[in-house]
Order: C-alpha cells, then sequence, then structure tokens
C-alpha cells in the first residue's frame, strides 16, 4: 500500500469564499472598545456623571462665593473636580454598567463569542479611558477659560497622575461590578461615590487638618488621588499618594481577576 500525503488532497488558501476564521485580537479589541465607548456616551445617567456635575461643579465653586479657597481658588477647583469626574466615570459608571450587563446576560453572552475574557476587560477599560481623556480636556479649556494656568510640566504629571487614578478605580469598579447583583452594586456604588467625594472634600476644603485625619483621608483613594492631582498639577510629586492609588489598584485588579463573573 502505498502512503498517501494527507495534505495533498488539502485544498490552496483562498480556494473557497467565504473563509470564516477569528478576528485578529487588535481588531476584536478595537471594536469592542467602539461598542463600550458608544454605549457609555448614550446613556444619559453616564453623561449626568461623566459630564453636568463635574461642569457644574467647577463652574459653581469658582464663580460662586465660597470662602475658605483663597486666592488661587480655580488652581484647587480644578483638579478636586477632574477626581470627581475619574471617580464618577471609572468607578461609579463602570460598576453600574458591568453588574447590569451580567444581570440582563450580556456578558455570559459575550464570553461565548471568539472575544476572549481580557478583551472584554480591556474593551470597558479602554472605552473608560477614552471618556476620561475627553473630561480632562473640556474641564481643562473650562479651567482655563475661567483663569486656570497650569504648566506643561504640570499638564505632564497630571497626566499620568489621572491614568494612575483611573486605573485604580476602574478596578474597583470591576471588582465592585463582577462580583455582587446588579441591584447590590447601584446602590453600594452611588453611596461609596458619596462617601469618597466626602472625604475628599475634607482634604479639599481645609488646609489645616490634624495630620491624623489628613493622613487617614489620603489611604481611601479619592483623597489621595485629590491630593496627588492637586500637586501633580503645580509641578511637584505627593508620592505618598501615588503609592496609595498604586497599591489600592493592585489589590482591586488581583481580587477582580480572582473572583469576578460574567454570569
Amino acid at each position: 500500500m502505498t502512503n498517501v500525503d494527507p495534505a495533498a488532497n488539502r485544498f490552496a488558501p483562498g480556494t473557497f469564499s467565504p473563509a470564516p476564521r477569528p478576528a485578529a485580537r487588535t481588531a476584536m479589541l478595537l471594536a469592542q472598545t467602539r461598542l463600550e465607548l458608544i454605549l457609555l456616551l448614550r446613556n444619559g445617567e453616564q453623561l449626568l456623571l461623566t459630564l453636568f456635575i463635574p461642569i457644574t461643579l467647577l463652574v459653581g465653586l469658582a464663580l460662586l462665593p465660597f470662602g475658605g479657597l483663597g486666592d488661587d481658588r480655580v488652581d484647587k477647583i480644578v483638579p478636586a473636580v477632574m477626581m470627581v469626574a475619574v471617580m464618577s466615570t471609572a468607578f461609579t459608571g463602570q460598576a453600574i454598567a458591568v453588574g447590569f450587563d451580567r444581570r440582563y446576560g450580556a456578558l455570559k453572552r459575550l464570553g461565548a463569542t471568539a472575544l476572549p475574557r481580557w478583551g472584554i476587560i480591556a474593551g470597558k477599560s479602554a472605552a473608560v479611558l477614552i471618556v476620561v481623556v475627553l473630561q480632562a480636556i473640556v474641564l481643562g479649556l473650562i479651567g482655563v477659560a475661567l483663569g486656570w494656568r497650569p504648566e506643561a510640566t504640570g499638564l505632564l504629571l497630571g497626566a499620568l497622575v489621572i491614568a494612575l487614578g483611573t486605573f485604580t478605580f476602574a478596578t474597583m469598579g470591576l471588582l465592585l461590578g463582577g462580583t455582587l447583583k446588579a441591584e447590590v452594586v447601584l446602590a453600594l456604588a452611588n453611596v461609596l461615590w458619596f462617601v469618597m467625594l466626602g472625604i475628599a472634600s475634607i482634604v479639599f476644603a481645609s488646609d489645616d487638618l490634624p495630620t491624623v485625619v489628613n493622613v487617614l483621608a489620603r489611604l481611601i483613594p479619592s483623597g489621595a488621588l485629590a491630593v496627588t492631582l492637586e500637586e501633580a498639577l503645580r509641578g511637584s510629586i505627593d508620592w505618598f499618594g501615588l503609592v496609595v492609588l498604586a497599591a489600592w489598584g493592585a489589590v482591586c485588579a488581583f481580587l477582580g481577576t480572582r473572583f469576578f463573573r460574567f454570569h
């Protein structure tokens, strides 16, 4: 019996059309990011959290006669409002969106496609980062119109801190939204948003806090980001805040990878 080469009976690639095959990973990631970005931008609640509330805070705090902010009030207000924007988009909005995607089975159906798990998470994170960049640009332009004059070094450091803060809050949002029921996520995410906003406002509004209170407030991600971003936009580095943000992000990323559920 003669041996027949199995490859001899195969057709050359491209002989038949269509020739279905998995898309490249880059193409899948871009498509998922585009989908998540569209869902973020067309959601009214998300727009309220990501743009309307931060813009209202920025204009109101800059123009209304609130006391205790000093002569350089715009220099303090802009980083504080940017912190609120990052927290709203990366944490609260992300947690609620993931929680209800799990409830309605959207993530489970995505998990049955050729898109890998990392692609789902990466697409959501990339969409959040794009929205945060747009927020920073809009709020920065409004801040400039109100008299904010940052230096180039401060802008570069501020961009790096915003990226780290986005990573930290996004991992927190994915951990919360990927482990609890949607109704619990909705309530808890909003409560935590108000609590962290209150903690950040303590650091923001008072320059003469007791050392213990100041340190405890800065151990919370919102307090750490508020102070670190303010210092960065002034051209200096707050290493304590960077370590706090990185630690929260690393812990939440580890827990999220371990306990995140798609259904």
